[in-house]
C-alpha cells in the first residue's frame, strides 16, 4: 500500500497558487515550482512583465479585494497558496492608507471564503518585519510594539486573523515574516537595486545616514523557506521570521556596494529617516531553524556580486 501511495504521489503533481505571482518573490516562487514540475497559477493585478514571465504558468487577473470576480475565476482546488499579494507602502491613512488597509485585510477575508478547503494542505501568509513596528531587536515572533503605518497594522492584522482561524477551525496557515529581501530582478524601486545602479552609473544619490540596522536575506534562500513551510505540519499556526539574522548598517552595505564596483557618489545624510522609523529592525530567527530545519545559506558577499553582476 505505502508503495503504491509513493507511485501515485509521484504522478499526482501538487498544484499552487501564487498570490502576486508576477512580483519579485512571486516569480522566483513560480519558477522553482515549475523546476519541480507542479502545476502553478498566479493571481495578480497585471500582467506579468516580459523579464518576470515563467511559461508555463497560468497567470489570472484579478483583484482579491473583489469577492465576486475572485469566486468566477478561482475554481480550481488548490494544494497550495501562498499570499505575496499587496503593496508594501508607508503612505499615511489620509493619503490612502485606509484603502491599503482594506485592500490588504479584505483581501485575504476574500480568499479565505472563496478557496476551497476540499484539498488545501497550507496556506502561508507572507507578513513584514514592519508588524513590529517599535519593538527592540532582535526582534522574535513575541515581540510586540506600537505599529507605525496603516501597511504595518494592515499585516498584524492579517497576521492575528490566521492564528485565530487556525486556533477555532484548524486551518493549515502559516505567517511568514521577511526581513529585507534581495536578488535578480528585483524591482529598481527597492533599496539595494538603487545604491547600485547609482553606483554603476557613478553619480551622485541622495541616501540618509544609514545608521538603520537591516537584515538582508537573498531570494534563493527565501524561496528554501516557503517549501520547507508548505511541507511543515508543524508550522501550522506559527508565525516565522525569515532573514538573514546578520544585520549591517545601511551605511555599512552602501559602502561595500560602492566597494565592489569601484565608483559611485552616495551622499550621506542628504535624505531624512522615515517617521517614527525603527532604525534598529533585524529578526531573531531560531524558531524557523528549529521548526523547518532551515538555515539562510547565501552569504551577503556572494549575494551582492551576483546581483551587482546580473546589473553589467
Amino acid at each position: 500500500m505505502q508503495i503504491w501511495k509513493r507511485a501515485l504521489a509521484k504522478i499526482i503533481k501538487p498544484n499552487i497558487l501564487v498570490i502576486g505571482g508576477t512580483g519579485f518573490i512571486g516569480y522566483h516562487l513560480l519558477l522553482e515550482a515549475k523546476r519541480k514540475g507542479w502545476k502553478t497559477t498566479s493571481v495578480s493585478l497585471n500582467k506579468p512583465k516580459k523579464y518576470r514571465f515563467v511559461k508555463g504558468v497560468k497567470y489570472i487577473k484579478v483583484d482579491i479585494y473583489n469577492q465576486n470576480d475572485l469566486k468566477r475565476k478561482i475554481k480550481k482546488n488548490f494544494d497550495y497558496v501562498v499570499n505575496l499579494g499587496g503593496y508594501g507602502s508607508h503612505i499615511p491613512f489620509e493619503k490612502g492608507g485606509d484603502k491599503l488597509f482594506k485592500s490588504h485585510f479584505m483581501g485575504l477575508v476574500n480568499l479565505i471564503n472563496v478557496i476551497s478547503k476540499a484539498k488545501l494542505k497550507k496556506f502561508i501568509q507572507v507578513g513584514s518585519s514592519e508588524e513590529y513596528g517599535d519593538a527592540k531587536a532582535p526582534q522574535n515572533e513575541n515581540s510586540k510594539g506600537s505599529v507605525n503605518s496603516p501597511y504595518a497594522m494592515a499585516k498584524l492584522s492579517c497576521s492575528n486573523f490566521l492564528k485565530i482561524l487556525h486556533k477555532t477551525e484548524k486551518y493549515p496557515s502559516t505567517v511568514l515574516r521577511f526581513f529585507l529581501v534581495y536578488g535578480n530582478k528585483q524591482d529598481s524601486n527597492r533599496i539595494l537595486p538603487q545604491i547600485i545602479k547609482g553606483c554603476l552609473n557613478n553619480k551622485k544619490f541622495a541616501v540618509t545616514k544609514g545608521d538603520q540596522m537591516r537584515d538582508f536575506c537573498h531570494i534563493k534562500d527565501i524561496i528554501d523557506a516557503i517549501f520547507l513551510t508548505l511541507k511543515s505540519k508543524k508550522a501550522n499556526g506559527e508565525i516565522l521570521n525569515i532573514g538573514y539574522g546578520k544585520p549591517k548598517k545601511i551605511k555599512f552595505i552602501i559602502n561595500y556596494i560602492q566597494k565592489i564596483i569601484g565608483k559611485g557618489k552616495p551622499i550621506f545624510g542628504k535624505l531624512k529617516y522615515r517617521d517614527n522609523e525603527n532604525l534598529k529592525l533585524y529578526p531573531n530567527i531560531k524558531k524557523a531553524k528549529s521548526l523547518l530545519g532551515w538555515s539562510p545559506k547565501i552569504s551577503l558577499k556572494v549575494g551582492l556580486n551576483s546581483v551587482i553582476k546580473s546589473y553589467r
